[in-house]
């Protein structure tokens, strides 16, 4: 079923009083959405979201992967949210919020500090008018959503508390991402995040905070940042590379019948899996 913007925030919020988190799993087509909705099916007890957004809607289309993402959420036995994640456009955000997303993503990280503010207080105000929940960032992440090559550990733009118990009461926003040493995708180095900081920003305001490029994040850290304020868990690299994996093991098989769904049921196979995994890690 798909949660009202209402019912996902209120999941968010209990996980955020219970040192759980909500997992965020990025989908890019068919198979991946319904990998995201099997392993929630699979693990009833706790609500995820399919995150549907921008950088996905480069390769799908921004209407047929809405569609596609809204029509599994519905059709689950379990309570599964739609979210848009990354969005710098307004007019994007509106089209997913009329369509019946579950919360947005605005992501101003990349603007200056007042412009941040500004930008994300409109994509609040337009929110409210759907009884949708909003996401914002403070702070930049080194590494590529889509591509996990080498990716720096290391970050220049982490997030000052003070700067972030302003943002917060200035926009009215509902969860914030950070950066405390995250980094989008794998990297050649372990990720060792910021904690005290991290700390520092969870006492300074009381919105649930969100910690994007967790995936291969040791589990101790991760475990960490639950205590520390972190509520919601994006999930991208991780379901990539499970995906990817299990198409390679299968090809030598599939080539010569040119069986295209042998190597799409075992993508599938392997990202709900990899789900499945981190929603009970995240529980």
């Amino acid at each position: 079923m798909l949660l009202t913007g209402p019912e996902a925030l209120k999941s968010l919020t209990r996980a955020y009083e219970s040192n759980r988190a909500l997992p965020g799993f990025v989908a890019y087509n068919l198979e991946t959405v319904q990998a995201i909705v099997a392993a929630a099916e699979a693990n009833p007890e706790h609500p995820v979201l399919i995150q549907a957004g921008s950088s996905p809607f480069k390769h799908a289309g921004r209407d047929p992967l809405m569609r596609l993402a809204l029509d599994a959420a519905k059709a689950s036995s379990v309570r599964v949210g739609v979210h848009l994640d990354h969005s710098r456009d307004l007019d994007e955000i509106t089209a997913c919020l009329e369509a019946g997303y579950t919360s947005v993503m605005i992501d101003g990280s990349h603007l200056p500090f007042r412009e941040n503010i500004a930008l994300t207080r409109e994509a609040v105000r337009r929110a409210a008018d759907y009884g949708a929940w909003v996401e914002a960032e403070l702070g930049a992440l080194p590494g590529d959503e889509d591509v996990s090559t080498n990716a720096s550990a290391t970050t220049t733009a982490m997030t000052e508390p003070a700067q972030a118990a302003e943002f917060v009461a200035e926009t009215d926003v509902d969860a914030l991402a950070v950066a405390v040493g995250n980094v989008h995708g794998f990297t050649a180095t372990p990720v060792r995040l910021d904690l005290d900081r991290l700390s520092e920003i969870s006492s300074a305001n009381p919105v649930p905070l969100v910690l994007h490029g967790a995936s291969g994040l040791p589990e101790p850290q991760l475990k960490a940042a639950l205590t520390r304020g972190v509520a919601k868990i994006n999930v991208n690299a991780e379901l990539r590379r499970a995906y990817l994996q299990a198409v390679q093991a299968e090809l030598p098989k599939a080539i010569p019948g040119s069986d295209v769904v042998s190597i799409w049921s075992a993508g599938r196979d392997a990202v709900t899996e990899a789900a499945s995994r981190i929603i009970r890690q995240l529980a």
